[in-house]
């Protein structure tokens, strides 16, 4: 599949300035938010961001995806790197599905059963286009922002120097997701979820 890029532009944030680049993978536009001193001659501190519309953009407290957007933002405010931010809403499942997934926890599914009644696996989700956005860059290795061991797996092209650790309080809504999340999924989860 051709992949399109954009240029880059500026983008000043809440979080700080940034720069952005754009992909477009088939109706799939992705963008990557970077530092504008970004250094790809050392290991880049990078976080992949799957698209969450309703936690991101509505601030939903089901999960905590929006908190870890945010925290990645700072972070690369503060230390440099870039965010990879993925169109990949619901775990690549669509926003229909996602939202059929809601109602489905809303009956007492938890997040996984949810995604296997409605024909989908726990995480449908790739990373493909991650490789090529680093290739892009000419970025050879990375520190990465992330507590899903999928995605340590997931990257062909660059060396993973250390993962950082994104650690976020639950909440009353999403304790029992995170729960899930550490305990099917294997995600790197701090003990706010014991």
């Amino acid at each position: 599949m051709q992949i399109q890029s954009s240029n880059i532009a500026n983008l000043p944030s809440r979080f700080g300035k940034f720069k952005i680049k754009s992909y477009k993978e088939g109706c799939k536009e992705h963008l990557a938010i970077f530092s504008p001193n970004l250094d790809v001659d050392n290991a880049v501190n990078v976080r992949i961001h799957s698209e969450c519309l309703t936690g991101d953009a509505i601030g939903s407290l089901k999960c905590d995806c929006r908190d870890q957007l945010e925290a990645s933002l700072k972070y690369i405010s503060e230390h440099g790197g870039m965010v990879i931010y993925l169109r990949q809403e619901g775990r690549n499942i669509g926003l229909l599905n996602k939202v059929n997934a809601y109602a489905l926890q809303d009956k007492g599914f938890d997040t996984i059963e949810a995604n296997h009644q409605l024909g989908f696996k726990a995480d449908e989700r790739t990373y493909e286009i991650v490789d090529f956005i680093l290739k892009d860059f000419g970025i050879k290795s990375i520190n990465l922002l992330t507590n899903n061991p999928l995605k340590l797996a997931g990257l062909t092209c660059v060396k993973i120097e250390k993962r950082i650790p994104i650690e976020i309080e639950p909440n009353e809504f999403n304790k029992e997701y995170l729960k899930v999340k550490k305990e099917q999924m294997g995600h790197m989860l701090d003990e706010f979820t014991k």
